[in-house]
């Protein structure tokens, strides 16, 4: 019996898959019907998908049954320190250290003592035409989690 792939070696070959097909990330999420954050962060590793979403992201992809299983794997979800440097990523992490305080603040008045779920979760990501250059729109959306004592 062969292992089962890992999640990195799948994520590895959807990509490829992925650029050599010719195919958009917006594009793959249509064929799955599923959110386009989502869809990306699953075929990169950091969701399990269900055995349906993935034998149908595989046969889009041209990927073998082997992908499919990796791709259906509880993840252990986080990212490489090498990936965590990236000048895009770190961007994100440069932005929550400046701002992570006050955002804590501002949902600490507004809902009280709790925290945003990143559980319970949506993320997604758009274009916004400026005169001075298109702008990268982010919003995160989860559920407000109060602290029960």
């Amino acid at each position: 019996m062969t292992p089962i792939m890992s999640k990195s070696d799948a994520a590895a070959l959807v990509s490829a898959a992925r650029i050599r097909r010719g195919l958009t990330w917006a594009e793959i999420a249509k064929e799955l019907g599923a959110p386009l954050v989502w869809t990306t962060a699953a075929l990169l590793g950091q969701h399990p998908m269900t055995r349906e979403q993935a034998a149908r992201a595989c046969a889009f992809l041209g990927l073998e049954d082997e992908v499919a299983e990796s791709l259906q794997l509880q993840p252990s979800r986080g990212s490489a320190p090498e990936v965590m440097s990236d000048p895009t990523v770190y961007r994100f992490v440069e932005a929550l250290s400046v701002y992570g305080p006050a955002l804590k603040e501002l949902i600490h008045e507004e809902f009280g003592d709790g925290i945003m779920s990143a559980i319970n979760f949506q993320v997604d990501i758009s274009r916004r035409p400026d005169p001075d250059g298109d702008r990268v729109v982010v919003t995160f959306d989860g559920k407000f989690l109060d602290y029960k004592w």
